[in-house]
């Protein structure tokens, strides 16, 4: 199997890490070769990009289930943020305000981004802009959890939305 893997390494020279993890200096690449043959393990090329390479001494089958471990584990510790959204109107009232920016509140502190849209129909797509955007900041003041506006006012289809995610 080392032979597969060494075929890969171009240069004469090389930076050797035993299988313990000590650093074995710099040796040529047939001392390398011969040292892993040797204690019956393959050689790895873990860092081609540097000069020289880093090349370490260890079994590759578990070298490779090592490595998905650790992948696997960064997965599974990744949270994934999901896009939370909040439509208002015009005429909401300040309780219903207050109850959607109680949950906004909930979703940013679980780490969501929140997309609030104000929808207006009919003649109240031809107000002001200033008015509509005063609208939108009704719930904004409500919302006791420190946010960032990550995307600004937008003009939607269905009126104008703003983004708000945690602040770190």
């Amino acid at each position: 199997m080392s032979e597969r893997i060494n075929n890969q390494i171009r240069a004469s020279e090389v930076r050797v890490i035993s299988n313990e993890g000590d650093n074995l200096g710099i040796l040529s690449l047939k001392e390398a070769l011969s040292k892993a043959s040797s204690l019956g393990l393959d050689l790895i090329e873990i860092s081609p990009n540097t000069n020289p390479p880093i090349v370490k001494i260890a079994n590759y089958g578990k070298y490779k289930y090592e490595q998905n471990k650790k992948l696997k584990k960064a997965k599974a510790g990744a949270k994934t943020t999901e896009t939370k959204s909040i439509q208002i109107k015009i005429g909401t009232g300040d309780n219903d305000l207050a109850l959607k920016a109680k949950k906004s509140s909930e979703w940013l502190k679980e780490g969501h981004r929140i997309k609030i849209e104000l929808f207006v129909s009919g003649r109240s797509k031809y107000m002001s802009p200033d008015f509509l955007k005063e609208r939108l900041d009704r719930v904004l003041h409500l919302i006791t959890e420190n946010y960032k506006v990550s995307e600004p006012y937008k003009r939607g289809p269905k009126g104008p939305t703003i983004t708000i995610e945690k602040e770190k």
